[in-house]
């Protein structure tokens, strides 16, 4: 009996296999539960300050009224707006909101991209020259009424046609050096300089009026935004970041170096083409509609990496969804901080970013000497 007993003992103990299987399953579950939560925090906190963004501006209106009358755009049967409320939100401040958020997603994103393709933490798109060629072709078509379409299109026309050509010469000159992030950096700075210098001179050749209107949409501003607008913007993203998201599995590769991606079954160079051919475009896509927009596509994936960590699989959305948040919230410091005067956002999320910049210097002061 004895004997009996012992075995059965020994049966049903659990073996160290199927307890190691469990604990790794446990373990991966709290991995993705904490990022998880990490984006519901996030969804919350964009929907609570696009609902409080609503409410703000010369006109004031309060919360329920905004509610009210996005219910009953939608219920009309159920609930009731005033037209007042309807004119406010949905004709002048929704549209510009939604912008913030889209915007900010993609930028966001884009950096994320850029910094795992290039393995620089400074990267971003505007290192590769979008941001500098997408002003110029503003301010070809501002000083010179020259560009690529006509009529009301023609400065978001050349925005971003020169903004994707900037990323076709980057990949030209990184394809005849051997496409490596280091010639993509290097190229990038070249096309940067090359189009900062075009652009001056057209600023010293043009009028004050017209310099100034370079100047202000160099800025950066969600107050050209339409629902059009948004709708473009919004039909960019559904088809570019569920490849990007569905593909991060590369970026993880690339980060461990090319060799190890090779050996991974990565093809290294076709990736960082691609990667870097949809983040100029949706970059583009963007800045053509709102300027100059910096530092959200720089400091969103830091925030994200330094909150849930590097794995690519999880950094890309919560970059864009910090990007939207961050975005969100620059625009509306920018219609209130000296309201009713409504500044650039571009000077926004420069006061943003700086700071944060200086933070993360001074944290990794050790890896600098």
């Amino acid at each position: 009996m004895g004997s009996v007993s012992g075995h059965d003992a020994v049966s049903s103990s659990p073996k160290p296999h199927a307890c190691k299987r469990t604990d790794l399953r446990e373990q991966y579950r709290q991995y993705t539960g904490r990022k998880v939560l990490f984006f519901l925090v996030l969804i919350l906190a964009i929907a609570l300050l696009a609902g409080v963004a609503v409410t703000l501006g010369s006109a004031e209106i309060n919360i329920m009224d905004v509610y009210s009358s996005l219910l009953a755009r939608f219920f009309p049967g159920y609930f009731h707006s005033t037209a007042f409320a309807d004119m406010i939100i949905w004709d002048l401040r929704l549209h510009r909101i939604l912008m913030g958020i889209v915007a900010g997603m993609g930028l966001g994103m884009a950096g994320a991209v850029m910094q795992g393709i290039l393995k620089n933490s400074l990267a971003s798109p505007f290192t590769l020259g979008i941001s500098s060629a997408a002003s110029f072709g503003a301010a070809l078509a501002i000083i010179l009424g020259a560009g690529v379409v006509a009529g009301s299109w023609l400065v978001i026309g050349n925005a971003f046609v020169f903004a994707l050509l900037s990323a076709f010469a980057v990949y030209g000159l990184a394809k005849y050096k051997g496409i490596s992030s280091e010639t993509m950096i290097l190229a990038g700075i070249a096309i940067m300089y090359l189009f900062s210098a075009l652009t001056s001179l057209l600023q010293y050749a043009g009028k004050s009026e017209q310099v100034h209107e370079v100047v202000f949409w160099m800025m950066g501003s969600l107050g050209r935004s339409s629902w059009e607008t948004v709708g473009m913007v919004i039909t960019i993203l559904v088809l570019c970041l569920p490849y990007l998201i569905i593909k991060s599995w590369d970026l993880n590769a690339l980060g461990a170096g090319d060799e190890t991606a090779q050996s991974l079954g990565v093809n290294v160079e076709r990736t960082r083409v691609i990667y870097m051919m949809l983040a100029s475009f949706i970059t583009a896509s963007i800045i053509c509609f709102t300027g100059t927009i910096g530092f959200i596509d720089l400091v969103s994936p830091h925030i994200t990496r330094m909150a849930i960590g590097g794995d690519h699989r999880f950094l890309l959305p919560g970059s864009a969804l910090v990007g939207a948040l961050l975005l969100l919230g620059a625009d509306t410091l920018a219609r209130t901080v000296l309201a009713p005067v409504i500044l650039p956002v571009g000077i926004m999320t420069s006061f943003i970013g700086v700071p944060f910049f200086v933070y993360l210097f001074l944290r990794r002061r050790r890896m600098f000497w």
